[in-house]
């Protein structure tokens, strides 16, 4: 492919919104100055519903995919930007066409005139381009009008003219943080990333909870955690806060206290207590979650129920419909799968009873709490030793001071 010379950047299911259209936008127009940054040369410039970048010789490559990680963007498009004149129009048009590999067989020219002062009308711009590749082609060419292997674009602009031929599916979704704040619970495993992913590409900032018990879980088990929330800081164009709890203690008595089949439902309470006292802390709005229903003991219906009980903020379950096989395709797209299955324990894993509960009795869970006088003060005492890192893409973790 020939090396463009501009994106056209197409903004997607935000420009529906309305009167929100103007933060969404404003919330996408800094991440693409964000994304720019690293490319002092290219310039940037906006019409309704679409954003301009010119490379001014900056790599097509790294912009591209650094695009792909913007959420709200419906497609994009490499491009040539021509003057706004027919026969420059027409000679780009054939550079273009003849830098195609492979090379089409078939092709038609689509053209839109958004400037009505250029003086041919789209349908005859469309002939008179396409007429003068024909005549350049050799007899290699054919025109199809419905079923083409490649559409040549030409769309007039009031200073400018861009000529493409290929429009690259966005991530879509709405800009991070356009939605509000939300605590992803994020373990070492497969699925809590990926819910973390789609609650971004719903416009959620995330900030990760991640409950360890050193030293029944080791340092690589807390990296991996670190390693897969800065997967998910590529996408944003900020950082992601990952507070990091220690449970050891509070697992510790619950299994020390003959909890038996339900000391799962009564680990997940207590994370989730834990995890809305640091949301109230944060002013998140919601919990997000990787649970799948029926995927385990405490991912069954009744379960969930009995372990959200109490807590009142909306608890957001992106994967509860989806499969373990889709759940891995997504995780492999995204690039965590494979940190994901590295063989380092969560604290999740440990002292997991045989039979564990899945149907659990609300009164009874209730009542055993009642009689473990130690664990309200435990809480407090996680959520105050909590610790709290900065992650970005790049950069190396930046530690904060203890809650």
């Amino acid at each position: 492919m020939q090396q463009p010379e501009a994106i056209i950047v197409r903004l997607g299911e935000m420009t529906l919104k309305g009167r929100n259209r103007g933060r969404f936008e404003k919330r996408m127009r800094e991440q693409i100055a964000n994304l720019m940054k690293a490319h002092p040369q290219a310039t940037v410039h906006e019409e309704y519903g679409r954003v301009y970048l010119v490379l001014n010789g900056e790599p097509y490559g790294p912009v591209a995919a650094g695009l792909n990680r913007i959420f709200g963007l419906y497609s994009y498009s490499p491009a040539l930007m021509v003057t706004p004149e027919l026969e420059e129009i027409r000679r780009r048009a054939l550079e273009w066409m003849q830098a195609q590999e492979p090379a089409p067989r078939t092709f038609k020219v689509t053209a839109n005139r958004a400037n009505k002062a250029f003086p041919h009308t789209s349908q005859e711009l469309g002939h008179l381009v396409g007429g003068y590749i024909l005549r350049h082609a050799d007899g290699k060419l054919k025109v199809d009008v419905h079923q083409p292997e490649l559409e040549l674009r030409v769309d007039i602009r009031q200073s400018e003219a861009f000529i493409f031929s290929e429009s690259i599916p966005g991530t879509g979704g709405y800009p991070v943080g356009s939605n509000g704040r939300a605590m992803l619970m994020i373990s070492g495993g497969i699925d809590s990333p990926v819910a973390g992913w789609l609650s971004m590409r719903r416009g959620l900032e995330i900030e990760g909870v991640h409950f360890h018990s050193y030293p029944y879980t080791s340092e690589r088990a807390k990296q991996k955690v670190v390693d897969l929330t800065r997967k998910l800081a590529g996408y944003t164009p900020d950082r992601i806060v990952l507070h990091m709890v220690p449970f050891t203690e509070i697992q510790t008595r619950l299994n020390q206290s003959r909890t038996d089949s339900l000391l799962i439902t009564l680990m997940r309470r207590s994370m989730f207590r834990i995890t809305e006292k640091l949301a109230a802390d944060r002013r998140a709005g919601a919990i997000v979650t990787g649970e799948s229903l029926g995927q385990v003991a405490s991912q069954t219906l009744p379960s969930m129920q009995v372990i959200q009980d109490g807590i009142r903020l909306p608890i957001l379950r992106p994967l509860v419909m989806t499969d373990k096989t889709e759940i891995i395709k997504l995780s492999e797209a995204i690039e965590t799968y494979d940190i994901s299955i590295l063989p380092y324990e969560d604290c999740c894993t440990l002292f997991v009873p045989k039979s564990p509960a899945t149907s659990p009795s609300l009164k009874a869970v209730e009542r055993l709490e009642r009689s473990l006088d130690f664990l309200p003060e435990l809480e407090r005492e996680a959520v105050e030793r909590t610790e709290r890192l900065y992650i970005r893409e790049r950069e190396e973790d930046k530690f904060d001071e203890y809650f």
